[in-house]
């Protein structure tokens, strides 16, 4: 069984940086596809970002060119670097895992997730 703990939501002025980081233990992201999800009050989940085996990633249109995933295999843990933040960025970030190693950006494809951490950017 998969476990994912999530660490570094919090609040940041727009333009500012955070850095989330998603822990695994009882699997590997080396072989299988972590992601990042955000839900904002009043609407439903949407993807954020993922990496895969090899570490090929893919974005959301509108984090691409700001947020950066990236993945320690040594530390088992997977990082959103977040910059050049906006107000809409707000929302409760959770990270996922799926045994897919090619997922579209359906939460439902995500088999396990971890807790979700609040983020709010202040405008």
């Amino acid at each position: 069984q998969v476990q994912l703990v999530v660490s570094g939501g919090g609040l940041v002025q727009a333009g500012g940086s955070l850095r989330l980081s998603c822990a695994a233990s009882g699997g590997t992201f080396s072989t299988n596809t972590g992601g990042w999800f955000r839900q904002a009050p009043g609407k439903e989940r949407s993807f954020v970002a993922d990496i895969r085996r090899y570490g090929i990633t893919s974005y959301a249109d509108y984090v691409k060119g700001r947020f950066t995933i990236s993945r320690d295999s040594a530390k088992n843990t997977v990082y959103l670097q977040m910059n050049s933040m906006k107000h809409e960025d707000t929302a409760i970030y959770s990270c996922a895992a799926t045994k897919m190693s090619h997922p579209t950006s359906l939460s439902s494809q995500y088999d396990y997730w971890g807790q979700g951490t609040q983020v709010t950017v202040s405008s």
